[in-house]
């Protein structure tokens, strides 16, 4: 029998449980319909982040950013296409700092852009400043 994982979806935040096999054959949600996988990093809220980070069971690698950053501009388009190449083991997000204060201080972000892996809804790495792409996905599945 194979192992079944829960995954929220980006879209309605349904928890889905699908065979852990399946992740990489494009799944759907089974309340919306939509993919549950976009290869373009999910918007974080104070309304979804609980759901994404202890809910699911992929690592989430969340970009804590401010639109005023010019780092933080920067690394958006390499942390978009890291989403691409990082699922489907890996759900990615981003929380804007100015938006979600309370996550920002809950995570005490004291420099931004700052990248934080969740695995168990804990924090299993934390890593300050602007990456590449291709240092994005190495430091993100070396701490996987």
């Amino acid at each position: 029998m194979s192992e079944s994982i829960h995954l929220a979806c980006p879209h309605c935040a349904a928890i889905n449980r699908l065979p852990a096999a399946r992740l990489s054959q494009h799944p759907k949600c089974g309340q919306c319909h939509l993919p549950l996988f976009t290869a373009h990093p999910l918007e974080l809220t104070a309304a979804n982040f609980d759901k994404h980070l202890r809910r699911s069971d992929i690592p989430l690698l969340v970009d804590f950013w401010a639109a005023w950053c010019g780092p933080c501009r920067m690394m958006a388009p390499a942390f978009a296409q890291a989403a691409g190449l990082l699922e489907p083991t890996m759900r990615l997000g981003k929380i804007d700092t100015e938006a979600q204060t309370d996550l920002s201080e809950q995570f005490q972000i004291r420099s931004i852009p700052t990248l934080i892996l969740f695995k168990g809804g804990r924090e299993v790495a934390r890593q300050a400043g602007a990456m590449t792409t291709q240092d994005i996905v190495r430091w993100a599945k070396s701490h996987a």
